[in-house]
């Protein structure tokens, strides 16, 4: 009852995802109308699955400091200490961001047969690194409210983190429909204004890169973090395949009167931060009980865990039935018919991505306490890019499967 109390809270705040997705809706006919550009739609998953990895990551570096009281819940006395964990995660935002376009490049070039020549792979970089930049503006939201919750003296995993990573949703997502309008929308002005954001980016990280470097440990975060973020940005690129898979099946579903696809572009962003919440909650109470001892470094010991994964199940189960009212509401086509159809079809995605994600999260947390892996650097950014991606086939798959039956 304590995780389900605790992550049920954290999941209502992922309510506010749905403004993500409104954002995506609204700039759906920019996304979906540039064929110069076909990696446009592509990129957003790969965008906004590593925000939350990256913030993960902040928050999760910021919750060990106010627990071993290095860092204090404040502002005053920390402003140097915050100011080298914000350059830290700049450093691995550019790093981040070059894998991505790098990978984002091949595989659009590889699945869909598009070439893509240097310049093509320049602008993929520069959108992706003026996003990504731009986005470092919600850990000024995100720094108050961890303070506050770690004063209130709530778990910071089970509360801070999806918290967290709810406020990088909406704001990476911002942040992309922005630059992607910049790029589109006011030809070369719009271009080169992304590439000075880019480049003002790479600026700013090397100005301060000697005073991290003279920080104890920030070589070796980086060092540690790239392995993780390099597999990440393959996970999450992929993630953006599969969700133009989607964005196709819109034209043929368009076709049943009874559901509105543009409802599923919505509900999307806030369905994969659930997922993942879920997942990284049941990874990283698992961690903590292999650590104490409670569990045994291995699957059978599942049954002595089996109340935390129930209670993180159920919080994200009884969150998707408002997640589709209120993507029906804000999409305007808020009716009995078509809610049915969607809540079936989010449950479906329920069913097959949180189950997967349990084994996945389990067996990262039975080789995080095998191997001695840093759980905020490795394994905590491939759970999340995994359960972006599985959110995401589960829900191609289950719109697949009810449509057809419906048909």
């Amino acid at each position: 009852m304590s995780v389900f109390k605790e992550t049920l809270g954290s999941h209502l705040a992922g309510l506010s995802g749905i403004v993500a997705g409104l954002i995506v809706a609204w700039q759906l006919g920019v996304f979906r109308k540039s064929p110069a550009f076909p990696w446009v739609f592509a990129l957003y998953p790969a965008v906004l699955t590593a925000e939350i990895v990256l913030t993960g990551i902040f928050s999760g570096r910021l919750n060990t400091a106010l627990h071993v009281g290095t860092i204090s819940p404040r502002f005053g006395g920390n402003m140097r200490k915050l100011g080298l964990l914000l350059h830290r995660v700049l450093t691995l935002t550019l790093a981040t961001s070059v894998v991505m376009a790098s990978v984002s490049a091949l595989l659009i070039g590889v699945t869909w047969g598009l070439p893509l020549g240097f310049r093509d792979f320049l602008e993929i970089l520069a959108v992706i690194v003026a996003t990504m930049s731009l986005g470092l503006i919600h850990y000024l939201v995100v720094l108050p409210v961890t303070f506050a919750v770690f004063k209130r003296g709530a778990d910071l995993d089970s509360v801070a983190l999806p918290i967290a990573g709810t406020i990088a949703d909406v704001f990476i997502t911002v942040c992309y429909a922005l630059t992607i309008s910049l790029f589109l929308n006011f030809g070369g002005l719009g271009k080169y204004a992304v590439m000075i954001i880019a480049v003002l980016a790479v600026i700013l990280m090397l100005v301060f890169l000697p005073l991290s470097f003279s920080e104890e440990g920030f070589s070796k975060a980086v060092k540690n973090s790239i392995p993780g973020l390099l597999l990440m940005s393959a996970i999450a690129s992929f993630t953006g395949t599969v969700l133009q898979q989607i964005n196709v099946g819109v034209d043929v579903w368009n076709k049943n009167i009874a559901f509105h696809p543009l409802t599923l572009f919505v509900a999307y962003p806030a369905v994969i931060e659930l997922v993942g919440d879920a997942a990284l909650v049941i990874g990283s109470t698992a961690t903590t009980r292999l650590v104490l001892g409670l569990l045994g470094p291995h699957f059978s010991a599942m049954n002595n865990h089996i109340r935390q994964i129930l209670g993180a199940w159920a919080a994200s189960v009884i969150m998707f039935i408002p997640y589709s009212a209120v993507s029906l509401l804000v999409a305007g086509t808020l009716k009995l018919p078509e809610f049915y159809l969607l809540t079936s079809i989010l449950l479906l995605t329920n069913v097959f991505a949180i189950i997967t994600m349990t084994l996945i999260s389990y067996a990262f947390a039975i080789l995080t306490f095998k191997k001695g892996l840093d759980p905020d650097h490795f394994v905590n950014p491939l759970v999340i890019s995994l359960a972006g991606t599985m959110a995401t086939v589960a829900l191609l798959a289950a719109s697949f499967l009810l449509l057809s039956l419906r048909a």
